[in-house]
């Protein structure tokens, strides 16, 4: 007992407040602690590597002074007997908001757009607030620290978790003591994140692509005014070069987003901290390529309750896919080389933290690597391996004291000391009381069984007769408390019980009886306490099914290859003057149409039976929205020429598989027609499996999306109050003129600059630039039209500035001047029969593609529908049916024609030796309503084959009943589950806007 209060005095002094030297002490006698604290007997992690048994820890001052086996013990020193117990360095997890208050949001929809910022001496752009300091925000929460104390932490890094430019983060220690050693470090981190500030409604950007774009443009401007050429003061940029050599930290909360930030870093030789999501292991060898350093949160998600089949039908197979895999993306990382720290962020509760890290190394994290990756990695990526996640000489007395392996899910954490300041997670001292009792209360006696953990008991009490009584048992600071409720539960005279856990193994003490008088109690072991022969087993783990390319249904077991393909037989729809050929022959070799004829051989090749059977070039769809990740438009500004599709493909995106399977190999993915200037669009190859990256068109022509009419002067966009100019087609006209004017002044400007490399240089406007291209013929416009007052203000503001549009998309009254639009050199991409669902569209005909195609115009049919453009082959039969066009000039429609409007009509379009091996092979005649696409292939890799397609769907079949019957399983086990979400997915149209 002495030997009990000596340590707890002790500790005592440790833990006192202790004030920096100068700080007056108004609340005691001054003293000073020079006193060591000698931890014996232990193993010591000193790193995740370094391991000392039957070893001593020595600190003094918050300081490690030694860790070895022969430690030399000064004689003012507390020694702590750690006998079978182990040591650990405190957790730091990085990526918090500790401490911060949560922006409270602003929505645009409430109090109105706003175009410009209000802020001034700021940046522009109100989502950037690079001069937010969190050190000068946050405000130290006791009960949040004593969360991460629990689960292990001894240092956190925060910062404010909004806008895109978020300001600088700081690290804290979590010493509840002594608050004037906390602050570790001022600035430590710099952060970005691709989510809007919860602060501002500034409508620009409500984009993805919106968001890349604002950052590059930050950059460029950090840049520019770095170099001393701007004539203004701005805070935020100033605060970015001040900031820009603290580790850039990137929250990108998502595997293709992580891909679209390693691509800004790459832009602008940064390297990035990537902050993920989980999901990195779909996609790790793209995640490998980046080259980054991640913080990796384990929020694996609950198990859902599949118990209603109605609801379980509604959940994709992704999802309930991601619950089964999401435990190894850990293991995948590591086994892969990706340095990574962890972090609790979106954990619901803190506490969930260890329980999901240990089914983590259950699914083969090892264990060494865990350990760095809350440790060591965290400390060196901030540059503080000295100072925090080791116990070598010198660091921060931070660690953990434990029952045992950390990783042993039946070890406890006793203490977790920080800067030498001692926090009691479970009572170190707390005695074993579990087993069986013969308890005696006031002579009456009862069977009581204490089980379930040594430091959270379990109570079981019976009567005489056998009957069981509701009981609670509390053990803290040695004292055991118990409640025994009544029998009759509408009754409320309890029993408590109450006694301090001497040496003996009998307990006694007071209890107080229903009647509130006083009595004594005895509780005589009769046996040991045996574990439930259940708890020993080893969990079950559920087999983890394999991941696919993409990780969705229809993904493919492995990356798919080129294959040599000789189809035999087949009807040949060339597109070249060769026409149509009867019973020949087509021999693919790596990727390209490599002859075509009669006989051909090839004993390389697979044979392809095509007799009865079509072979085209692949369909092409001019103007396509699907597959784009958050937001089709940026409709924020009345012009957005920097932001490009390109940094927002969506690879993962269904519509591309039934695209696929409709024989669509290529589409341009347009900006939608919120604004007269819209984005870059991406020219894109449906490479299912494959990479955003990866899928864009090689060496791709540059285009642009412009648009008229109602969508663009918001006439239809409800009740937000639309007040961005332009308000009317005079004002649309105006702004494409202002711009050209600019952009031909912006070109001039660096013309001048560049030859003579005197002055100040021009700032980069990316805006500006892509519109300069314009006028240089180097980019291309495709515009969305349809009055003809409008095609003809467009042509002649281009012949105004020297150029001409490439493409009118829509054109719904084309046939009006159908002649001027020849004479202007302008190709035409249009519906075949869509008409009357608004009223600027009244005018449009039918027999529109025809009559433009007849006078000479390049015509193609589009889709700018997820629906129609799996079914492009009927659209142009259309064609047939109202303008009498042949069905081979028809077919040109849907894949020549288009291929001219995109200038990639020398490798693709046509079926001709040396282009690429982008075809399909039909059941039939492709324009037939019953026409189904056997195989699409691209660059001779089959992407759909329609056998395949059978297989894989018995598959997913097979798939989601075995992943069902875990769940059913999890939730059986008394598991936590989550309710079946079904999966809302946005599919955008020209004027889809999302804020």
């Amino acid at each position: 007992m002495k030997k009990v209060l000596l340590f707890v005095f002790a500790m005592l002094l440790t833990t006192r407040v202790q004030s920096q030297n100068y700080f007056p002490n108004n609340e005691s006698v001054q003293s000073k602690n020079e006193n060591y604290t000698a931890f014996i007997n232990a193993k010591i992690y000193v790193t995740p590597t370094q391991i000392i048994n039957k070893g001593t820890l020595l600190i003094q001052k918050g300081k490690v002074i030694s860790a070895g086996t022969t430690i030399p013990i000064p004689k003012n020193t507390i020694v702590v007997n750690l006998d079978g117990k182990t040591i650990y360095p405190s957790f730091i997890d990085l990526y918090t908001s500790f401490g911060i208050e949560k922006p409270k949001s602003t929505s645009p929809m409430s109090r109105g757009q706003l175009y410009d910022t209000k802020r001034a001496g700021y940046y522009w752009n109100e989502n950037i607030r690079s001069e937010v300091n969190a050190f000068e925000n946050y405000k130290y929460d006791t009960s949040k620290a004593e969360e991460f104390l629990k689960s292990g932490f001894g240092v956190v890094g925060t910062h404010v978790q909004d806008g895109i430019a978020r300001g600088t983060g700081t690290l804290i220690a979590l010493n509840n003591f002594d608050n004037s050693k906390r602050l570790l470090a001022n600035k430590i981190t710099n952060h970005f994140g691709f989510t809007r500030s919860a602060l501002t409604t500034q409508s620009y950007p409500s984009s993805l692509m919106g968001m890349m774009a604002l950052i590059r443009q930050m950059y460029f401007d950090m840049d520019w005014y770095k170099k001393g050429n701007s004539e203004t003061k701005d805070i935020s940029l100033e605060a970015l070069i001040e900031n820009q050599n603290l580790v850039q930290l990137f929250a990108s909360e998502d595997k293709l987003n992580s891909l679209r930030a390693s691509k800004i870093a790459k832009e602008f030789g940064i390297n990035y901290i990537l902050k993920g999501s989980g999901n990195e292991f779909e996609r790790i060898d793209e995640i490998k390529k980046t080259n980054a350093k991640f913080i990796i949160p384990i929020n694996f998600p609950e198990a859902y309750d599949v118990s209603d089949p109605i609801q379980a039908n509604q959940m994709e197979l992704k999802d309930l896919r991601f619950w089964n895999q999401a435990p190894t993306n850990p293991k995948v990382l590591a086994e892969n080389g990706i340095v990574f720290a962890l972090t609790t962020d979106n954990l619901k509760k803190l506490e969930n933290f260890r329980t999901n890290l240990l089914k983590a190394v259950q699914y083969g994290f090892d264990a060494t690597k865990a350990l760095e990756a809350l440790t060591t990695i965290p400390a060196s990526i901030i540059g503080k391996n000295n100072e925090i996640g080791t116990l070598s000489n010198g660091s921060y007395a931070n660690f953990i004291i434990t029952s045992g392996d950390y990783f042993d899910k039946k070890t406890v954490i006793y203490e977790n000391w920080v800067q030498g300041n001692r926090f009691v997670v479970n009572d170190m001292t707390i005695k074993d009381i579990r087993g069986n009792y013969d308890l005696v209360i006031n002579n009456e006696t009862f069977k009581w069984k204490i089980s379930g953990e040594m430091t959270s008991p379990k109570s079981e009490i019976t009567n005489a007769d056998n009957k069981k009584l509701n009981s609670k048992i509390t053990i803290a600071n040695q004292w055991l408390t118990t409640i025994i409720k009544p029998s009759d539960s509408l009754k409320t005279n309890f029993t408590r019980l109450s006694t301090y856990l001497g040496s003996t193994p009998i307990l006694g003490g007071k209890a107080i009886v229903k009647d509130g008088k006083e009595v004594s109690w005895i509780a005589t072991k009769t046996s040991e306490f045996k574990a439930d022969p259940e708890d020993k087993k080893e969990e079950k783990l559920n087999p983890v099914q394999p991941v696919t390319f993409p990780n969705v249904a229809f993904g493919n077991e492995q990356k798919l290859v080129t294959q040599n393909l000789l189809f035999k037989n087949a009807t040949i729809w060339t597109n070249e003057k060769e026409g149509i050929l009867e019973n020949t022959d087509v021999l693919i070799k790596e990727g390209k149409i490599a002859a075509i004829g009669k006989n051909l051989s090839d004993p390389k090749a697979t044979v392809i039976d095509a007799k009865g059977k079509h072979l085209t070039s692949g369909i092409i769809d001019e103007h396509s929205h699907i597959a784009i990740s958050r937001g089709v438009n940026e409709g924020g500004h009345n012009s957005s020429a920097e932001v490009t599709i390109q940094d927002v493909v969506n690879s993962e995106d269904p519509n591309i598989y039934r695209d696929l399977a409709g024989g669509v190999t290529i589409s341009q993915l347009l900006h939608g027609s919120a604004n007269p200037i819209g984005g870059r669009s991406a020219i894109v190859k449906w490479k299912w499996g494959l990479s955003p990256e990866e899928m864009l068109y090689k060496n791709q022509p540059k285009f642009i999306k412009f648009a008229l009419g109602e969508n663009v002067k918001q006439s239809n966009w409800g009740n937000i109050n639309p007040i961005r100019f332009p308000q009317t087609r005079m004002g649309v006209e105006q702004v494409f003129t202002d711009y050209f004017q600019r952009a031909k002044e912006y070109d001039l400007a660096w013309k001048n600059y560049n030859s003579s490399k005197k002055g100040k240089t021009p700032r980069v406007d990316l805006e500006l630039q892509t519109l300069a291209e314009i006028l240089n013929k180097e980019r291309f416009i495709t515009c969305h039209s349809y009055v003809q007052s409008e095609i003809l203000m467009l042509m002649n503001v281009a012949e105004k500035f020297n150029f001409r549009v490439n493409t009118f998309t829509h054109i719904l009254e084309g046939y009006k001047v159908a002649d001027k639009m020849k004479e202007h050199g302008v190709g035409a991409s249009t519906f075949s029969d869509w008409w009357a669902y608004k009223f600027e569209v009244n005018d449009a005909i039918p027999f529109n593609g025809p009559i433009m195609h007849n006078k000479g115009i390049v015509v193609a049919y589009n889709s700018d529908d997820a629906e129609m453009s799996r079914r492009l082959n009927q659209e142009a039969a259309k064609a047939v049916k109202y303008g009498d066009v042949s069905e081979e000039e028809a077919w040109k429609f849907v894949t020549l024609n288009p291929a001219k409007l995109l200038h990639i009509d020398d490798k693709v379009g046509s079926i001709k030796i040396g282009k690429d091996a982008d075809v399909v092979l039909w059941n039939t005649n492709p324009l037939s309503i019953y026409a189904k696409a056997e195989k699409t292939i691209i660059e001779g890799v089959v992407y759909f084959d329609s056998q395949r397609d059978e297989e894989q769907r018995k598959a997913i079949a097979k798939e989601r009943s075995v992943l069902i019957g875990q769940l059913l399983e999890e939730k059986n086990k008394g598991m936590i589950t989550q309710e079946p979400k079904k999966a809302e997915r946005t599919e955008y149209h020209c004027d889809t806007m999302e804020y």
